[in-house]
């Protein structure tokens, strides 16, 4: 990897300029907290005294609050929620980090996706999680929903620089809206980024995808033992997908970035001593990779900010967002 230090910090400074549309399964997080009372009389379980409860911006939406702390709100989002009460919450978070949500499309008797986690703590430990419950509807949204979310699709794309799609395989990212979403990109010339679990032959004709790599695995169908493997998969992607590039994430093993002309790069991870939570990270991730594409950076150096952010959300609990002054001062403290 051959990077120009204050190249990429030109980049990092031009991310503030960049406008992003996210479109996909929006949810919250929503965190209790407790401090450890007492086992219960009626069942073997801990009693926690709840301390206290915070709403967050997760799934699809973290990739938004990520992208709003870089560029001060340059956000806009397209999704699906419910008639629900935690549709409340989620619009009252979005507005609280400065996002456009009036991209929301209300589908009646939907659940809101909402991700509860309760954890615990006392006097002698760390909080650490005892369980999560996921409130979500799986099943496709409607054709009348559907139609409405490419409406928004079609008023929102041209407004914005880069697009990115976070499919959580919640529901909204029907084969309809992504074709709509890519042709509507490609029309106005934007970046348009897939953030997939699986299914990646969905995503046709798109500027760049982010799979890890047990995705990049169940794509090409067997087991990537090595890093000439991983590209080697990386280029296989690139050209079934006909994509720009790929930024496959490998966990502690860093990234590998590869383009569509066969130069690839291996990015290693910057900070593994110091993780405390990944929770999000893969959001951060996409977020900060797509801005970098769409400031003009070529597919390395965007996958580096990707990486230099998620090096520093990693250190803090729960999906977390950084910003352009710790990225450069998490960069200068580095040797790359």
């Amino acid at each position: 990897m051959n990077i120009n230090k204050q190249k990429l910090i030109e980049y990092i400074e031009n991310l503030k300029d960049v406008s992003v549309l996210v479109i996909g399964d929006l949810a919250i997080d929503e965190m209790i907290y407790g401090d450890t009372e007492r086992i219960s009389r009626e069942a073997p379980v801990l009693i926690l005294q709840h301390t206290e409860t915070k709403i967050l911006l997760g799934a699809a939406s973290n990739a938004a609050n990520n992208a709003s702390s870089i560029n001060s709100g340059k956000v806009s989002v397209i999704g699906v929620v419910g008639d629900d009460y935690q549709a409340e919450q989620l619009k009252a978070a979005f507005k609280s980090s400065n996002i456009d949500c009036s991209g929301l499309v209300i589908e009646s008797g939907r659940k809101t996706v909402t991700k509860t986690r309760i954890s615990g703590a006392c006097s002698q430990s760390i909080t650490q999680q005892i369980v999560r419950i996921d409130r979500q509807t799986k099943a496709p949204i409607t054709r009348q929903t559907e139609d409405l979310i490419i409406e928004k699709i079609h008023n929102l794309v041209p407004k914005h620089d880069a697009i990115i799609l976070s499919d959580y395989h919640i529901g909204v990212l029907t084969q309809r809206i992504i074709d709509e979403a890519v042709e509507t990109a490609h029309r106005y010339n934007k970046v348009i980024v897939v953030d997939a679990q699986k299914d990646l032959n969905k995503y046709k004709n798109v500027t760049s995808l982010t799979p890890n790599l047990p995705d990049t695995q169940k794509y090409v169908g067997y087991e990537l033992s090595s890093q000439d493997m991983i590209v080697n998969a990386g280029k296989q992607i690139v050209e079934q997908i006909n994509s720009k590039a790929i930024l496959i994430t490998c966990g502690a093993q860093g990234m590998v970035s590869v383009s569509n002309d066969g130069q690839f790069d291996i990015i290693p991870v910057f900070n593994r001593a110091r993780v405390f939570d990944v929770t999000g990270a893969g959001d951060t991730v996409t977020a900060l990779y797509s801005m970098g594409l769409a400031v003009g950076a070529e597919p390395v150096y965007a996958a580096v900010i990707g990486n230099l952010a998620a090096s520093i959300v990693v250190k803090q609990f729960g999906c977390a967002v950084t910003t352009i002054d710790e990225l450069i001062q998490t960069l200068n403290n580095l040797d790359i």
